[in-house]
Order: C-alpha cells, then sequence, then structure tokens
C-alpha cells in the first residue's frame, strides 16, 4: 500500500521533452524530445527531433542506400551512441488516443518498404539521449524539461529545425521572452 503523499511515477513514454530555456546542457540546449521508452525502474530513451544535421542518408553510408532511403534527412538524435545511424519509424496510434510511437529498431529493409507506403514517417538518426534510471525524473522535479503532447502538424519535417521557438511562443509571453534571449547576455 502506497502513503498518501507518495504518487505513482509518470510512464513519459509517447511525450515531448521540450528544454526550459534555463536549461544550458549544450547537449540539449533548446532541444524537443521524443521520449520512445521510459520505465522508473530502468531509464528512459529518446531522440531530439530538431536538430537536422543537413545532410541526407546518402552522404553518411559508403554504398549507395536502397531507393526512397537515399534522401531521408539525417537529424542529430542525441549524445549517445553518435557513431551509428540508425532508422527509426514514427506510428500514429489513432485507437489509443491520437497517440505517438517511435520505433527505433528499424532496419534497412523495413524503412525501404515504409519509405514507400509513408515516406514522412521514416527518419534518420546519429546518436540518441538516454537517462539512467531516475535521472529524468530528477530532471522533471528540477523543472529541465516541458512535457507536452505531440502533434501530427508539429512533427512535420519542414517545421522540425523551428519547432522549439514555435512551441516556446505558443506558451506565452513569458517563455517567448526567455527564448528570445541571447545565449550571453553580455551581447544584449
Amino acid at each position: 500500500m502506497r502513503d498518501r503523499g507518495e504518487e505513482e511515477p509518470q510512464n513519459l513514454t509517447g511525450s515531448l521533452l521540450i528544454a526550459h530555456p534555463n536549461m544550458l546542457d549544450p547537449n540539449f540546449r533548446r532541444s524537443v524530445l521524443f521520449i520512445s521508452a521510459h520505465n522508473p525502474n530502468d531509464g528512459a530513451m529518446g531522440v531530439i527531433l530538431n536538430r537536422p544535421l543537413d545532410k541526407q542518408v546518402a552522404d553518411l553510408v559508403g554504398e549507395a542506400p536502397p531507393d526512397g532511403l537515399a534522401d531521408v534527412p539525417v537529424f542529430l538524435g542525441g549524445p549517445v551512441g553518435k557513431n551509428q545511424l540508425m532508422f527509426a519509424a514514427f506510428e500514429w496510434e489513432d485507437g489509443s488516443g491520437n497517440s505517438l510511437k517511435l520505433n527505433h529498431n528499424v532496419g534497412v529493409d523495413e524503412a525501404h518498404e515504409r519509405a514507400g507506403e509513408d515516406p514522412a514517417s521514416i527518419r534518420a538518426f546519429v546518436g540518441y539521449a538516454g537517462w539512467n534510471a531516475g535521472q529524468l525524473e530528477a530532471e522533471m522535479k528540477q523543472k529541465a524539461w516541458i512535457l507536452q503532447k505531440p502533434s501530427r502538424d508539429a512533427l512535420s519535417a519542414e517545421r522540425l529545425p523551428k519547432l522549439w521557438f514555435e512551441i516556446m511562443r505558443g506558451l506565452g509571453p513569458w517563455y517567448k521572452m526567455l527564448a528570445a534571449a541571447p545565449d550571453d547576455p553580455s551581447l544584449n
């Protein structure tokens, strides 16, 4: 039986984590992450959505990728495992309240097949973000992240590079002002 003061840990799988404007960690400054897996006892995993590398898959692989994958844009997914290129597929689950799921384990053949069906669902990432058990929860308590539910509109490829700024503007004047502040206040 739980104490009344102890609340059940929240599962953040399927959520967007938006870096608070005061976050200074260069790995996550002004980033928007999608949390693809979270368990308070095991930790969490996700990818940064708004850091395009201005490269396509064809620029990063030695041999020609299958048709439909050469032009897939590559994003910096996070500070862990930056020596690997991975395909990931976004899947909207309309039956469960319009939630979003990210499959990290997409092989080249499956990515090729999905790219033919829905090119916008396939993304390529170099690296990912990971948290040990309790680490993300501690960061949430420190207000390092703002939690949001993803929307189809927000995840369109052309909006991703400016997504953090758009979200800040949508949160109100205080966040809009913080987002507009220079990294070095002495430059103001």
